[in-house]
């Protein structure tokens, strides 16, 4: 397929042929529709002097008589101008005047009439004799009977006219050319334009369809709507990113995290079904064949219900619910793991706090920042650890607050932990599947409202943040 071809196929080249040929017609009926009212405007003017002079005429005749009116068509017949008069007797015959040659019909019957003429021209270069120089053309006569019988006809040249006419149909089809060819070039240069920024987008999509990721749509400083889509298109680029490569960091995760438990499982299996193996160690193998499936079956039930939330389908629907209950139960319950890990519990709630929320999973998010918090709440000097849970409502928002004063979370890494399976514990010795956190994130976006970590100094400050509304 030609070049050409292509183009003309882009809907941006037929917009702009079809938007050139609507503005071209309109251009060509509105110029039309002048240099026809202009030649009808000056037909018209010219009708007006023949019909002004007739009446001047009639009027010197029936105020100063027959002399006085044919001293002024002598006057005017020898003046030069597309003027033509024509004074006869009763019987049509010419007594003065510039034009011989008038059809006798004209003389008979009043009236207007147009026909062919020819006339001396005495502003030529030899204006007397027989072989002067004549004039021709076509007149638009007004011919009338005066009081006396005399016959009297004026009229106009309408070759001038007609030149003028011409002239304004020859303007008319250069202002069409120019119209057509200027607007072609304006399309020509819009379509081009267009053209090029569509296929910048193109030509990133190819590179990135082949692989690389990392490219995104050139964004100019018009600020247009090419602007806009580009902005939007880097950034959909830049979540499609980010989402892959955590679907890489979850398969890692999840690779690793699962792996550990197999392995443990199937070398127990094996050490139970070894023939000198006693009743007591194939009890505590069955054991710790429990106790690993049940933390797969912990790590699948947490994926499942981060799906579930960020999928926006909540294991019950949202209605309203006392969320200090709710907190200061999950406080409360967890109040003894904590001593047992000589870790103090202290709760500041505001009482009687309510807003619209899925009661579930309100509450598997404060168990999971609780059992975090225990889990982390161990300062590195050795001294005891606290942790502290709040709630307090403003006139937007409810806040869901639980600190520690464990070692912290590096700035860097704050937003990383919200993710799936990312654990700061390199060695991965601590129980836990890296989960925790990302499902509270997912129940927050559910709820409308944010989670974030903060410093806690020295420690975490995990803030739930839900609409009150």
């Amino acid at each position: 397929m030609s070049r050409f071809a292509q183009v003309w196929r882009t809907s941006t080249v037929r917009l702009t042929a079809t938007f050139i040929a609507i503005f071209s017609v309109f251009a060509i009926l509105l110029m039309a529709f002048i240099g026809w009212q202009s030649s009808i405007q000056i037909q018209r003017q010219q009708t007006d002097d023949i019909d002004r002079e007739v009446r001047l005429f009639q009027r010197i005749e029936a105020m100063q008589g027959i002399r006085a009116l044919a001293f002024s068509v002598n006057r005017l017949s020898t003046q030069p101008g597309p003027g033509l008069y024509f004074l006869g007797d009763a019987s049509g015959l010419m007594l003065l005047g510039n034009v011989s040659d008038v059809p006798p019909e004209v003389l008979i019957e009043p009236g207007i009439y147009s026909f062919d003429y020819e006339r001396p021209n005495p502003w030529g270069d030899d204006a007397s004799g027989p072989d002067a120089p004549r004039r021709s053309g076509v007149a638009v006569v007004r011919s009338v009977e005066l009081s006396n019988g005399m016959r009297l006809v004026v009229g106009r040249d309408v070759v001038e006219r007609r030149g003028y006419s011409a002239i304004i149909l020859q303007s008319f089809l250069l202002g069409v050319a120019g119209i057509i060819l200027f607007s072609t070039i304006a399309g020509g240069i819009t379509a081009r334009r267009v053209l090029r920024r569509i296929d910048t987008i193109r030509d990133t999509s190819t590179k990135i369809m082949s692989g690389n990721l990392s490219e995104r749509v050139p964004v100019t400083r018009r600020n247009d709507e090419f602007d806009g889509l580009a902005t939007n298109l880097n950034a959909m680029l830049d979540r499609i990113e980010q989402l892959l490569q955590g679907l890489k960091e979850v398969t890692d995760n999840v690779a690793h995290d699962l792996k550990t438990p197999l392995t443990r499982l199937r070398s127990k299996a094996e050490a139970a079904l070894r023939d000198t193996a006693s009743d007591e160690a194939r009890q505590e193998a069955l054991e710790v064949v429990i106790d690993e499936s049940d933390r797969l079956i912990r790590t699948f039930n947490a994926l499942l219900m981060i799906a579930r939330v960020e999928a926006g389908a909540p294991s019950g629907a949202l209605s309203d619910i006392n969320i200090s209950d709710i907190v200061a139960d999950v406080a409360e319950l967890y109040g003894p793991v904590a001593e047992d890990a000589e870790i103090d519990v202290t709760a500041e709630i505001e009482m009687d706090v309510t807003l619209k929320a899925n009661r579930e999973l309100i509450g598997q998010a404060m168990v999971n920042l609780l059992e975090n918090a225990i889990k982390y709440a161990r300062p590195d000097d050795g001294a005891r650890g606290r942790i502290s849970v709040g709630l307090k409502r403003s006139a937007d928002t409810v806040q869901i607050v639980v600190a520690d004063n464990g070692p912290g979370i590096p700035e860097a890494d704050r937003k990383r932990v919200l993710e799936r399976f990312v654990r700061l514990e390199q060695s991965r010795s601590e129980p836990g599947s890296g989960l925790g956190l990302a499902l509270v994130n997912a129940v927050a976006r559910l709820h409308g409202g944010q989670f974030r970590i903060e410093d806690n100094e020295p420690g975490v400050r995990a803030v739930l943040e839900l609409p009150s509304g």
